[in-house]
């Protein structure tokens, strides 16, 4: 016996369970395949645990500079990190179980197990309980990713790790090298730090976040500095060499003795992992499974969506995506998703936020720009935080006169901008002018309203600016 379904999922990721949830919510009967648990990467061993332990941090932070506000805290406050890993595993069940009611709730049948796609879009499961063979109308491939390694770096679980096995640490190692200075580096090496650990961050490129405009990487750089992280960029990681219960790792003619390695230089797309051989669908020479601006594949009614494809590898990025093919499937047209102006969001202390076109990228693109910054130092409630280091930028296109028009670009530095890119992302994607945007009213005092400040000094006719 064949179970058919509408749709068939294969992933239990962000891309995967939001093309289930929001199927079923449209009335498709939705199977989904997942060989080890839903939620994927994100909600195990990727965002959720991140920002549980960054959350760890910024409450250790907080603690060591309560005098400023006037509480006597005698005693320095101690890490108990296997506590902390016992909260963030609290806080994974939780949302765990409640996904897993949700799925139920809304009638998706769950098929545990690994899914290899065959012709006809069939999926043949097979797991703990044998084999199982599935059809659907449309199958959608989301089968992830996982993080990359680094030739001469051996994974262990002592002296190397991944970002798989750095989150499930219990205790704290005293020296460290965290190669890669993307989003997830500059993560780890900004928790470490507030940790305690001394921190060395090694970058191959010029400058640490790449792909932020540089007035907002260069802010967090040199807080890093300030707070004490060895930042070497444009240097070769050449290996490592252990001895005893520590490593030196050789990097550019340098080297720095360290208790651990953490190896965060993105993530591998698990293209392969459909094992959809003998079919339309294709997997390129870097692992991402081929699509089309609908994310349709080379077989027909066969989509991917999530990691696995050539997009941001973002978890609101795959719910869109999840979502999106839902809409194409029912031939509802929806409008492709448009990565240049998706959101970005890096807990980094200072955090990081941007949607659209940076400075560079829009005069690469052929624009005349305009840009306006505006820095927390001089905003209430950052004075009031006393986390006044960062800023917002506003990219906007210029018109004949020079004029600032359409928004092209919102990047932040600072306190919880990660909170406050709503507003930049929605201006840049309905491509909103500076005017339109800096008549609306911002309360005060908030973080958000140095958007606002940032966007009346393009008017020409500033605030505070």
């Amino acid at each position: 016996m064949i179970d058919r379904h509408d749709l068939v999922v294969v992933g239990g990721g962000p891309a995967g369970y939001a093309a289930a949830l929001y199927g079923s919510a449209a009335g498709l009967d939705v199977g989904l395949v997942e060989e080890r648990l839903v939620g994927g990467t994100c909600l195990h061993v990727g965002c959720i645990p991140a920002k549980e332990l960054l959350e760890t941090a910024s409450v250790l932070r907080t603690v060591r500079r309560a005098g400023e506000f006037g509480i006597d805290t005698t005693d320095q406050p101690v890490l108990d990190l296997g506590a902390s890993q016992h909260r963030k595993q609290a806080v994974i069940d939780r949302l765990f179980q409640g996904l897993g009611a949700l799925l139920a709730d809304r009638d998706v049948t769950v098929y545990d197990g690994t899914g290899r796609l065959g012709g006809d879009r069939t999926v043949e499961v097979t797991g703990g309980n044998g084999s199982t063979v599935i059809a659907a109308d449309h199958v959608v491939l989301a089968t992830g990713s996982t993080p990359r390694t680094l030739a001469g770096f051996d994974v262990d679980d002592r002296l190397v790790v991944t970002s798989d096995e750095f989150l499930s640490a219990r205790e704290r190692p005293d020296r460290v090298a965290v190669i890669g200075g993307g989003a997830v580096g500059c993560e780890f090496a900004s928790m470490l730090v507030d940790f305690g650990s001394s921190v060395t961050l090694l970058e191959v490129l010029d400058g640490i976040l790449p792909g932020c405009d540089p007035d907002v990487s260069s802010v967090v750089r040199r807080s890093f500095e300030r707070r004490g992280i060895d930042v070497h960029t444009g240097v070769e990681v050449e290996g490592h060499d252990p001895a005893g219960g520590t490593t030196t790792v050789r990097f550019s003619g340098q080297e720095v003795e360290v208790d651990l390695v953490v190896v965060s230089v993105g993530r591998r797309p698990r293209g392969e992992s459909a094992d959809s051989a003998g079919t339309g669908v294709k997997v390129d020479n870097r692992g991402y499974i081929v699509t089309d601006h609908r994310l349709r594949t080379g077989e027909p009614g066969v989509y991917a969506a999530g990691d696995v494809i050539d997009t941001p590898q973002l978890a609101h990025v795959g719910f869109a995506e999840g979502m999106f093919v839902v809409q194409d499937l029912l031939g509802e047209e929806p409008t492709p998703i448009d990565s240049s102006t998706v959101p970005w969001c890096i807990y980094s202390h200072p955090e990081v936020a941007f949607a659209g076109l940076t400075e560079d990228a829009a005069r690469a693109a052929g624009y005349e720009v305009v840009t306006s910054k505006h820095r927390f130092v001089g905003n209430g409630r950052a004075a009031i935080l006393g986390d006044t280091d960062g800023l917002v930028k506003v990219v906007a296109e210029a018109d004949r006169d020079g004029r600032a028009g359409r928004i092209l670009g919102v990047h932040m530095a600072g306190p919880w901008v990660t909170e406050q890119i709503g507003q930049g992302y929605l201006a840049v994607n309905w491509e909103a002018t500076v005017d339109e945007v800096a008549s609306f009213v911002q309360p005060h005092p908030t973080l958000g309203e140095l958007f606002g400040e940032a966007l009346l000094s393009l008017t020409g006719r500033s605030l505070h600016g």
